[in-house]
């Protein structure tokens, strides 16, 4: 873990001590984006544990449209057991202005929900009031522009994924499982990126969005 990184445990531990076991603070080193996850204090609110990668960041923070100054607040997800869980999410910078990691906030809100419906029935509600929970904020427009920061990290993320692999000596499913990870990581939410995964692949994008059809025709077999 690189230092710069690991001067935020301290911070995580704090967070999560001052607001109790139903939060959980993740720390992210996206220098190596297959298992970025290097630290997770209560990990047990959504099951995050070291050598994990992230899950996240593309879809619900580089996307949302309040993501802005490196941080995306208050959004919303359900875990597999289908608890609903609030979450924020803060890039980490490194000395030379280059995203190097994440800090995530994620806070079990099955208590809180619980509560709340207790009191509002208890309580005379305003004529036309509504009460809602589980909002998940709206995303960018899939074919909108992506403001050049997000461009400038999307790129990064390709880069450090492919790493140091020698493509063009990968055999078909070697790059096929690349691809995957990527997909399944929202990457090619990003407009543009298609281009830019082909082009540090080595490869055209008709091959690459053939191996998206081929990835998305296994999904559908296995459902």
């Amino acid at each position: 873990m690189e230092r710069m990184i690991e001067q935020y445990i301290p911070i995580a531990d704090m967070i999560a001590k001052t607001f109790g076991d139903s939060c959980e603070v993740v720390i992210h080193d996206l220098s190596t984006p297959q298992s970025s996850v290097v630290y997770a204090a209560n990990g047990h609110v959504t099951g995050r544990k070291v050598g994990q990668s992230f899950d996240h960041l593309i879809r619900q923070v580089l996307l949302n449209q309040n993501f802005s100054n490196d941080y995306a607040a208050n959004y919303y997800f359900h875990t597999e057991d289908g608890r609903l869980i609030k979450s924020s999410t803060a890039l980490l910078r490194d000395s030379g202005g280059k995203v190097a990691g994440a800090l995530c906030i994620n806070v079990d809100t099955t208590v809180l929900t619980a509560a709340a419906s207790l009191l509002s029935g208890l309580l005379p509600s305003p004529k036309g009031a509504e009460m809602w929970y589980g909002h998940v904020a709206e995303n960018r427009e899939a074919d909108a522009e992506m403001p050049d920061h997000i461009m400038e990290i999307a790129e990064d993320l390709i880069e450090k994924i492919v790493g140091d692999q020698d493509v063009e000596g990968m055999k078909r499913d070697e790059k096929i499982e690349l691809i995957r990870f990527m997909d399944q990581k929202g990457l090619f939410l990003i407009k543009g990126t298609v281009d830019r995964v082909a082009k540090r692949m080595g490869i055209s994008k008709v091959t690459v969005y053939s191996y998206l059809d081929e990835i998305k025709e296994e999904k559908s077999r296995k459902d």
